[in-house]
């Protein structure tokens, strides 16, 4: 079939996206628990009160339509900036003019988008200006802002949490696309109510993405006799053959990812666990990394339940190692289901914290003596070794000799839990220290 070509004027080469872009806030969809009737967002835009703030959400929630919104609204200079282009000398220059209209009684709104690429140097640059009041600064950034914006300037900023669009939203926006006169509206378009949720899904709370996958898809759909075009099934299926994942491999979304997978695997829920597993796979995720933190659990989470998890989690990086993906995601998966299937037990990790609280907090003790080596003669003179006894030597293999120093006599780092393979160690403990009671006492 011959395909339709929508970009034959000039208005149409702009993209779909751009071109539905919102001007007012009655047009703007999404984000109830900031712009809803009576809300706080709302109500400062409305009442053109607003002060400097930082837009912080996933891409394609708003961000940037937000900020042009309040450009039309605002009885102030709009300046739209970039962090990706402009540097310290760019923004000296725009501070200089905004404090020359500060002076004349004239606001200016800086919006600065992608604002966490600016280094700190260059935040700084912005904070004098905003707390002079030169400037009403709107940052937009993926990332969060607790790590992103310095702490002097996000003092002086309000944050709104942005969220990702429901399905429910992206399906209106997509049906407003296709009956806007700036959309589609002047065609004829022929596209499934199943399609519009199949392309909502795909985008994952994105409306940018939502949008533009709208677009391939009417640009590859199919022209009938009457001149209308009909979106078919093969035709969505070749534009929404692979999702687009939120995934910064070194941002939030990866440590909320990687958190989830640790958290589910404690929860002894497997399919969670391979859940957030395939997601970090699949968003690019090296999975010598994955591997790593799983190593990490089989002892902080299992330990001596099963010691058997250590093994396989080393077992795993090695195939990982030698297969790479897309092969070894199969070996990940072993992994996950064993460690989220197996006994759990945090003593291990119990105990290490607890230590280190004593060795960084308390006195370096001296090792006892009975517990140091005398290779030279002067240090058998200083009686080095004397009293130290051979647990080898003993029927029991227990010897009534005191390994910890004399003011830690009593500490008590390790407490086996009873769970799994533990339990027998719980039980071979308690005989341990039984006996050592009961030799004192002799």
């Amino acid at each position: 079939m011959e395909q339709i070509s929508l970009f034959d004027n000039r208005e149409q080469s702009i993209p779909l996206a751009s071109r539905l872009r919102p001007q007012k806030l009655e047009d703007f969809i999404g984000q109830e628990h900031l712009l809803g009737h009576g809300k706080m967002l709302r109500n400062l835009i409305e009442q053109d009160q607003i002060s400097s703030m930082i837009f912080w959400g996933p891409p394609g929630v708003g961000k940037t339509t937000l900020a042009s919104i309040i450009a039309g609204r605002t009885k102030a200079t709009f300046i739209n900036f970039s962090a990706v282009t402009s540097g310290i000398k760019e923004i000296k220059e725009v501070m200089s003019q905004a404090e020359i209209s500060r002076k004349m009684g004239i606001r200016t709104v800086l919006f600065v988008d992608e604002i966490h690429r600016f280094n700190k140097a260059q935040q700084d640059a912005f904070l004098p200006y905003v707390e002079k009041g030169s400037i009403l600064l709107i940052g937009a950034t993926t990332e969060n802002p607790s790590f992103e914006v310095n702490a002097a300037l996000l003092s002086r900023c309000r944050v709104f949490v942005l969220k990702a669009l429901e399905e429910e939203e992206i399906v209106k926006l997509l049906q407003n696309a296709i009956q806007s006169p700036l959309g589609f509206g002047q065609q004829k378009i022929s596209i499934r109510i199943e399609h519009l949720h199949a392309i909502a899904v795909f985008a994952n709370g994105d409306a940018r993405t939502s949008l533009n996958t709208l677009e391939m898809a009417v640009m590859n759909g199919e022209i009938q006799a009457d001149g209308s075009i009909l979106v078919t099934d093969e035709g969505m299926a070749q534009c929404i053959n692979r999702k687009s994942l939120l995934y910064d491999k070194s941002g939030e979304e990866h440590y909320n990812l990687i958190s989830a997978l640790h958290k589910s695997m404690r929860n002894s829920d497997p399919d969670a666990a391979i859940y957030w597993m395939c997601r970090m796979l699949e968003g690019g995720e090296n999975p010598l990394y994955i591997a790593r933190r799983l190593i990490r659990f089989a002892s902080e989470d299992i330990g001596m339940a099963d010691s058997h998890a250590l093994q396989v989690a080393v077992a795993v990086y090695q195939a990982c190692h030698f297969l790479g993906m897309p092969e070894c995601d199969v070996h990940l998966t072993h992994a996950v289901t064993y460690l989220a299937m197996a006994p759990k037990s945090n003593a291990l990790y119990r105990a290490i914290e607890h230590c280190k609280e004593d060795v960084r907090t308390k006195n370096a003790e001296p090792v006892p003596l009975q517990l140091r080596n005398a290779p030279t003669k002067l240090m058998e003179d200083l009686n080095y070794g004397e009293g130290y006894e051979y647990a080898h030597n003993a029927e029991e293999k227990l010897t009534r000799m005191e390994c910890l120093p004399e003011s830690m006599r009593n500490c008590c780092y390790y407490e086996p839990t009873a769970q799994g393979e533990e339990a027998a160690v719980k039980q071979r403990l308690k005989e341990i220290k039984q006996w050592k009671q009961q030799a004192d006492e002799m």
